[in-house]
């Protein structure tokens, strides 16, 4: 195969060498000077994109590539893709969706973990030389509700459950019939039916700030909630409101508005737990993640159905 793929994607180098066997040509362009460089000089050679959501593609991108065929997103999440400029163009898109999945439950619970049995205070103090013991609550036996039970969410729904014996509740765009989970019908309503709240959810206008001030007050003074999915479905500014006046008791967050900025408000609170961007990377998800990548490009340039299509529905 000798497509030339655009890598617009930094953190699985280690991984593209599977990219390469394959015949294809990369371009590594993993700064927006370096990416705005490759598409002016190489842009007429350019059959395919690899990005991820929060970088995205865009239509004055895809208007200077004339010979761009299909973009891969690594990841579930494809929010800055201009799906209605590829569709207009003919450009297939496809997404990561669940490559990654087990490495973003275990990091979920275990920021989970971390942040309500207070781990890194724990740890600062005897770094310190002091003895600070508090008790904390048990992950058994309480209640975990999911924002978005696609494959994150099921991968953290089966850990919380058979791990934990915590009882499941989740809110969709509309119930599974697959599951036994409990079904909310509102991000409210969720919030105020669990213990500890994951967010788990595509980013995206639909899920905008669908964890806003009535959620957090819904949540409750002894609730915690973490992020693993994209900042934007939390409205930072009631997030960290709630955190400052107690209205619930922690936050663990993975992901955030204008990375890798991170709002001094949120450093400086002592309830909350700070990781940067980091739960979807294990050495076994990037290898799952380039070889699914790998895949839709051997399939669409063979003239035969990618795996993971994302549909652009107007």
């Amino acid at each position: 195969m000798s497509a030339t793929v655009l890598v617009l994607v930094e953190a699985v180098n280690d991984y593209l060498h599977i990219l390469e066997d394959s015949g294809f040509n990369l371009i590594l362009a993993p700064t927006r000077e370096l990416r705005a460089a490759a598409i002016k000089e190489h842009g007429q050679r350019i059959d395919a994109v690899l990005t991820r959501g929060p970088l995205g593609f865009f239509a004055d991108e895809m208007a200077a590539l004339p010979h761009l065929k299909i973009i891969c997103v690594i990841g579930a999440g494809y929010e800055h893709v201009d799906l209605a400029a590829a569709h207009a163009a003919g450009i297939t898109v496809t997404n990561g969706a669940g490559a990654n999945a087990s490495s973003v439950a275990d990091h979920a619970m275990a920021l989970l973990l971390s942040l309500v049995r207070d781990i890194p205070r724990a740890d600062a103090s005897v770094r310190r030389g002091e003895w600070r013991k508090l008790s904390r609550p048990t992950l058994e036996g309480m209640r975990l509700g999911v924002l978005g039970l696609g494959a994150v969410g099921l991968a953290i729904a089966k850990r919380a459950a058979r791990g934990f014996d915590m009882s499941v509740s989740y809110h969709n765009r509309r119930p599974r019939t697959d599951v036994d989970y409990q079904y909310c019908a509102s991000p409210v309503e969720l919030a105020a039916a669990c213990d500890f709240l994951i967010i788990a959810t595509p980013g995206g206008a639909d899920t905008r700030h669908a964890i806003d001030k009535a959620a957090l007050q819904a949540l409750g003074a002894d609730g915690f909630v973490v992020n693993i999915a994209r900042a934007s479905v939390i409205a930072t500014d009631d997030l960290i409101q709630a955190l400052r006046d107690g209205t619930i008791a922690g936050a663990a967050l993975d992901v955030f508005d204008d990375e890798p900025s991170v709002p001094d408000a949120l450093k400086a609170l002592d309830n909350v737990v700070l990781t940067p961007h980091v739960a979807g990377l294990s050495p076994q998800a990037s290898e799952a993640t380039v070889s699914l990548v790998n895949q839709n490009l051997l399939a669409f340039f063979a003239g035969q159905p990618v795996l993971t299509p994302i549909r652009f529905a107007p």
